[in-house]
């Protein structure tokens, strides 16, 4: 069992809210996670799984089985099922801050993003703790690791399986499984090949801006479809839309956002990538790592910071910006190249938004520097770096 980084975060938010909602893509391993948070803080919690007809059954009155909960932990599983549940959480919250237990009441499990559960109509704004647990990080596995995470992703059966054809037999069914019954519970009329073939289109298009209207055309569906898809695959914790960094320089800004699959693991299912020297040959490999990259950034920065890209019509371009709490800029350029080499847009785009630091990640564990101000490393040494910015800013 590998131990993940968010159980102090979610442990320690079970102290401090009524309750902690713990928000990531199915079998990312937030059950494991959470049963294991719930037993360190209350051995005598209640688990609920809403994907269970038993603990259906037990919530056909909520307000009467889990007021005769609330002097323990109750941990609800697949709690986007039920989102009519949280109006009932919100009072029995409120009840139990009136009777004097004001932190530690629930810990809710969902594989949907903040926004999709916003359609419920309550988000317990002021009472829980959202968080996300993200696939396996860079920093939860060993360097040696390091190339099979990038190959298989960070699900924990799929980074963990025996071979390498195992783990792609294991995407595979996760995206089938996905497509043909978790996706409905979201879209009931959605077409499940439409959004497949955009699923591989996308994932052809790795860290690139894509045209909506290409993607249209291809499909043979119209654009608002498209768009509805994205945002739909984007909200299941499946997708990310990296904005483009906006600010009054004057200049003539690129406006679309970058997209990418979250888990490179999915990313090279889709396109049935089985091997390391297979993916190191095909196509995708620059906007795969790129996207790795980005996703190792997100995950540092989580809610402390946000991750853009820069680019002007003018050719100043950095593949991506991590903006700190503090409101610095790091600029960082991402090679898949030993020896890499910068190009003038950098130049240009650093210019224009005098960065704190600037990075360049490439694979391996060298570290040095390009330039005087200009700094290569790996990718582990790029998280530690971020990391430990972040804790200076705390």
């Amino acid at each position: 069992m590998i131990p993940r980084k968010a159980f102090h975060a979610v442990l320690q938010g079970l102290g401090q809210f009524p309750a902690v909602a713990l928000l990531g893509p199915r079998q990312v391993g937030k059950t494991t996670l959470a049963l294991q948070v719930a037993q360190a803080f209350d051995s005598d919690y209640v688990y609920l799984d809403l994907e269970s007809e038993l603990d259906q059954a037990r919530l056909a009155n909520p307000r009467l089985f889990l007021s005769q909960q609330q002097h323990r932990l109750v941990v609800i599983d697949e709690v986007h099922r039920r989102p009519a549940l949280f109006p009932e959480l919100r009072g029995l919250i409120d009840e139990a801050r009136r009777q004097g237990k004001q932190f530690g009441q629930y810990l809710l499990l969902g594989s949907a993003s903040l926004e999709l559960l916003k359609q419920s109509g309550e988000t317990l704004a002021g009472r829980v703790l959202y968080t996300e647990l993200f696939p396996l990080a860079c920093s939860e596995v060993s360097p040696s690791e390091q190339g099979q995470l990038w190959l298989r992703g960070g699900f924990p059966d799929s980074f963990l399986a025996q071979t390498d054809a195992a783990s792609l037999a294991w995407r595979r069914s996760f995206v089938r499984s996905y497509l043909e019954r978790d996706i409905s519970q979201f879209a009931p009329r959605i077409s499940t090949t439409d959004l497949r073939s955009l699923w591989v289109m996308l994932a052809h298009q790795q860290a690139a801006q894509v045209n909506v209207a290409a993607l249209s055309r291809s499909l043979g569906i119209d654009q608002k479809t498209v768009k509805h898809h994205i945002s739909l695959l984007t909200d299941l914790m499946l997708l990310r839309q990296v904005p483009a960094w906006h600010g009054n320089l004057g200049k003539r800004l690129v406006k679309t956002p970058k997209t990418h699959i979250r888990d490179p693991g999915l990313l090279h299912g889709l396109l049935g990538i089985e091997t390391a020297d297979a993916l190191l040959t095909h196509p995708v490999v620059g906007g795969s790592w790129e996207a790795f990259v980005s996703e190792t950034a997100a995950q540092c920065l989580g809610d402390r910071g946000r991750i853009f890209f820069y680019r002007t019509s003018a050719g100043a371009e950095i593949d991506l910006l991590a903006e700190l709490p503090s409101g610095e800029l790091w600029a960082i350029e991402v090679k898949r190249a030993v020896a890499p080499k910068l190009t003038k847009g950098f130049h240009l785009a650093c210019a224009d938004l005098s960065p704190r630091r600037k990075v360049v990640v490439t694979p391996g564990d060298a570290r040095w520097r390009l330039a005087e101000d200009i700094e290569v490393m790996g990718l582990q040494d790029f998280g530690d770096a971020l990391e430990s910015a972040l804790g200076a800013a705390a």
